[in-house]
């Protein structure tokens, strides 16, 4: 079969099909009622039984309870689980929540309270990742000990993305990469800090920015109204500035706000000092995070932008929704060999269509994979973290132990290296205890 019109190489054809595939699922066509329902008719008489789990997937799901909940017994028997999958289990699913927000940026519920509802929702691994900062990581913390759920922590950093073709053709678009960190944090997070700070400063001046274009489309608003709304020292951003908009009678609800005037590219549409998407990706590799690309489906040329930030390092893309895997991106996360990862995007809106904590279906088998690439780079963090702790301590009390206080600014998680779960055997940290002790008494 020829590839693609204007596709040079093999994986240029694959990544041509690809978009063409991520335009289909993105925009069906509803505009001629014959062929929808002759595929209904279709989807009715292909529809299969659901398939019994596999030994694998049984097998990811058990290493994935384990490592979630340290310590507690998994309740559930394998037998009975492959039994019941026979007749109706379509695989074993652990409920894991990789992209939710809360009060620290621009979602509405405190991150204790967010926590509180992913383990309603039976989320057993949950990743807070607020828009350039990552000051609800403690909270979290400490709310997911009163549940079996484990906290990933993480951020959701703001960039933009420029075309590097030759031709200089194409239009710069922001692009936002998730970060996920260990549960000590990052290796370097005094650096990460300055950098997100960077960020947020710049976010007060792309909201007044917004709010002058709205001004000459008759609406005007002040800026403090906005801060207001945000909340003491959390970085206004869109979503603010919609909500304002709906308390000044402007517009009628949020996705009002959205969908005419605050849309990517939108007459109100405006971009801060964001840094670039390459950068962004180098980053999150230096301080010992793992760099995922999120919601590429709305960008307007995916394979360009993932190609480009593969080069730079990155680790994975969302590939799942609520609504199920977007083929096309699945081809791409195939063709440049990156992880397929997912999350709800929570940010607690009055929207009743708003994908709810913890409903996108990862596969357990993803979620695996993606821990066998993280769970190195924070091991590798944790020695970072400990070299550098240790050119500070001058006494251990005789402890077996030893405790970090990771702080970048808001950011602080106490941690004991001994019952660190990311270190996956005892004799790994005895190793790193042995190691800590080398570098301390070579310290003093």
């Amino acid at each position: 079969m020829p590839p693609p019109a204007g596709a040079s190489t093999e994986e240029d054809a694959v990544v041509v099909v690809a978009a063409d595939a991520i335009a289909t699922s993105a925009a069906p066509n509803a505009g001629d009622p014959e062929p929808q329902r002759d595929k209904g008719r279709r989807r009715r008489k292909k529809k299969r039984r659901p398939r019994a789990p596999t030994e694998e997937e049984l097998a990811a799901r058990r290493s994935l309870l384990r490592w979630a909940c340290p310590g507690r017994e998994v309740a559930s028997d394998d037998g009975q689980a492959a039994e019941a999958g026979r007749a109706r289990l379509r695989r074993p699913r652990v409920a894991v929540e990789l992209h939710a927000h809360s009060a620290c940026s621009d979602g509405t519920l405190s991150p204790a309270e967010l926590v509180e509802r992913a383990h309603r929702n039976g989320v057993k691994v949950f990743a807070l990742t607020d828009h350039d900062t990552m000051a609800g990581v403690p909270e979290a913390v400490e709310a997911a000990k009163r549940h079996p759920v484990r906290i990933i922590p993480g951020v959701e950093i703001s960039a933009v993305h420029s075309p590097s073709d030759e031709s200089g053709s194409g239009a710069e678009e922001p692009v936002h990469i998730l970060a996920y960190y260990g549960s000590w944090g990052p290796a370097r997070p005094q650096e990460l800090e300055r950098f997100l700070a960077g960020i947020r400063e710049g976010r007060y001046a792309r909201a007044n920015k917004m709010l002058l274009k709205l001004r000459g489309l008759g609406m005007p608003m002040k800026l403090e109204d906005v801060c207001t709304i945000a909340g003491n020292g959390v970085a206004p951003g869109r979503l603010h500035v919609a909500r304002a908009m709906v308390d000044a009678g402007y517009v009628e609800d949020l996705r009002q706000a959205f969908s005419r005037y605050l849309y990517d590219g939108g007459p109100a549409y405006a971009t801060g000092s964001e840094p670039t998407a390459e950068s962004v990706v180098q980053l999150v590799c230096r301080t010992g995070g793992v760099a995922v690309l999120a919601h590429p489906w709305a960008l307007k040329n995916p394979g360009a932008v993932i190609k480009n930030l593969k080069a730079a390092g990155l680790h994975g893309i969302e590939v799942y929704r609520s609504d199920g895997k977007v083929s096309g991106l699945s081809d791409l996360a195939d063709t440049y060999e990156l992880l397929k990862l997912g999350g709800s995007d929570f940010h607690g809106r009055d929207d009743k269509e708003e994908p709810d904590v913890g409903s996108v279906d990862l596969p357990v088998l993803a979620v695996l994979k993606f821990l066998e690439i993280a769970k190195p780079i924070w091991h590798n963090a944790i020695r970072e973290i400990f070299a550098s702790i240790s050119e500070r301590t001058t006494d251990l009390n005789g402890s077996n132990g030893f405790q970090r206080i990771s702080s970048a600014g808001d950011f602080c998680i106490p941690r004991h290296s001994s019952e660190d779960p990311e270190l996956t055997s005892v004799s790994e940290v005895e190793v790193l205890r042995t190691e800590v002790t080398d570098i301390v008494l070579t310290h003093q």
